[in-house]
This record gives C-alpha cells, structure tokens and sequence, in this order.
C-alpha cells in the first residue's frame, strides 16, 4: 500500500483553507518589482490610478505596449530618459488593460472582428507552413543572427576617426 504526501504537513487548519486559494507566490517578485517601478512613473506622471478614474482604451495601451516590446527587442533595455525597463513598462501596459477590464474602465476600440476567433484560427492555420519551410529547408543551416552578433561587431569594429 502507497502512502500519499500530505499536501499540508504543518497540520494547520489554515493550510487546508488556503489550498483551495489563488497562490499569488507564483508570479516572480522581481516582474512585481518592474511593475512598480513602471507604476511609480505613471502615477508620477499621470497620477496613481487613474484609468480606474478616467477609463482606457484599448489602442492606446497595446501601441505603447507594442512600442516598449520593439524597442526592447531591437536592443534598448531602458527608456533612456527615466532608465525604467521597457518590459517593465510593457507589463504596467497589460496590467493596466486587465484592471480596466476588470473594473468596467476599458474603452474597447480594438478593430471590428465580426469573428471574435478568426485571428487565432489563422495564427493557428499557420502551423502547416511552417511545418513545410522546416521539411524544404532542412538541410540548410544557415547562422541565425542574434543582437549578440551585433554587440560582438560593435566590440570588434575598428574605430572612425
């Protein structure tokens, strides 16, 4: 005969209640940590909470979440001007959105989608060519460039002047 684990070792009539609870441990502290450090300057800014006040919408918020995620991607780690990380300030962006939902505040702008699931089912339809580029080019290895290539060059480049 097995025994099972006790998922609740400490005997604590606690632990049983909080088992069946959300565990908000599970999301790291250090996105919470960016999040903050993002909020700080919107509410420096704009003023603490103030889509709960004013409303959001949508567009709004997924351009600038866009634009910290192709900035960040393309190499800029922080907003040169208040040195907050761009993916800290993505994630605000998201959160911001989600409270605004959550709240009745967002502003739903997003473009006309008479299928709610056309995007998803075309995103997902894609996985047959891909499936085809890997099986016709399969053979080929070519280097796939990373920003590390380009701070490799930077590093190496002669200097002008």
């Amino acid at each position: 005969m097995s025994e099972t684990k006790n998922p609740y070792p400490t005997g604590n009539p606690k632990d049983l209640v909080a088992g069946g609870k959300i565990d908000i441990t599970l999301v790291p502290f250090s996105a919470i940590v960016g999040m903050a450090t993002a909020f700080l300057e919107g509410a420096l800014k704009y003023g603490r909470f103030n889509w709960r006040i004013k409303g959001v919408r949508a567009s709004v918020y997924v351009s600038a979440l866009l634009r910290h995620i192709f900035k960040w991607y393309n190499g800029q780690d922080q907003d040169r001007d208040t040195q907050v990380h761009h993916i800290d300030n993505a994630m605000a962006c998201l959160a911001i959105i989600r409270d605004a939902i959550v709240y009745g505040k967002l502003i739903d702008d997003r473009a006309p989608a008479e299928d709610p699931d056309a995007m998803a089912k075309f995103i997902d339809s894609q996985a047959n060519v891909i499936k085809h580029l890997q099986s016709l080019f399969k053979d080929h290895t070519p280097h796939q460039y990373t920003i590390g290539d380009t701070r490799d060059e930077r590093r190496e480049a002669p200097r002008q002047g």
